[in-house]
């Protein structure tokens, strides 16, 4: 029987690239396989790992279009041109508007266990309100703010005297094991999700 070909995988990157660099390390011919890496800026440290590990690249910035629509519009393009099977926001810090989600079926990590703590601060929420265990998501991306259907969570205990620093740091860890863990089950087992759906 004829192995499935790679799970094609485009990564949107704003930040170091940790995340991909975690999903890079990780892919596999009959897995998934990263094809292209995009960004909303030039100067990303993950466009470097990108381009290190021969992965072609773009770069889609809001300030170069009139309109937020209009960027949609051009990312929505240019992600498409590689034709992924699924794309992966890894420290995209911009959000994705109707025309991208309605082409492309996208996930997303965030540090806190959702639905508590959504937005920027998640980790800086979690240690106001005094938790004693937060973690990180990874979830489909839907028109709202880190809304949309959970696929995965793991656990961070919070310890006596972490900073935002600190436990955010722990929560990257569990984050990039859990980012490649779900890459790689959506990659096994396609036949069983859709947009909008977790894993079996």
């Amino acid at each position: 029987m004829t192995e499935p070909a790679a799970l094609r995988t485009v990564v949107l990157v704003s930040g170091t690239g940790t995340n991909l660099q975690a999903l890079l390390d990780a892919q596999s011919p009959d897995g998934y396989a990263v094809v292209a890496v995009g960004s909303d800026r030039h100067d990303c440290g993950g466009l470097d790992r990108a381009a290190a590990a021969g992965i072609p690249t773009f770069v889609v910035r809001v300030p170069d279009f009139a309109t937020r629509p209009e960027w949609d519009r051009a990312i929505t393009d240019a992600v498409a041109a590689h034709t992924p099977d699924l794309v992966v926001s890894a420290g995209f810090f911009k959000v994705l508007g109707a025309d991208f989600l309605a082409t492309h079926q996208t996930i997303n990590t965030h540090p806190s266990l959702l639905p508590s703590f959504p937005g920027s601060f998640g980790v800086r929420d979690a240690l106001a309100h005094g938790v004693r265990v937060t973690g990180c998501t990874c979830h489909w991306i839907d028109a709202g703010i880190d809304s949309g259907p959970i696929i995965e969570q793991r656990a961070v205990r919070v310890e006596d005297g972490d900073t935002e620093e600190t436990l955010h740091e722990r929560i990257k860890v569990a984050e990039r094991a859990m980012l490649v863990d779900v890459v790689r089950a959506l990659a096994a087992d396609r036949g069983s999700w859709r947009r909008g759906g977790g894993l079996d």
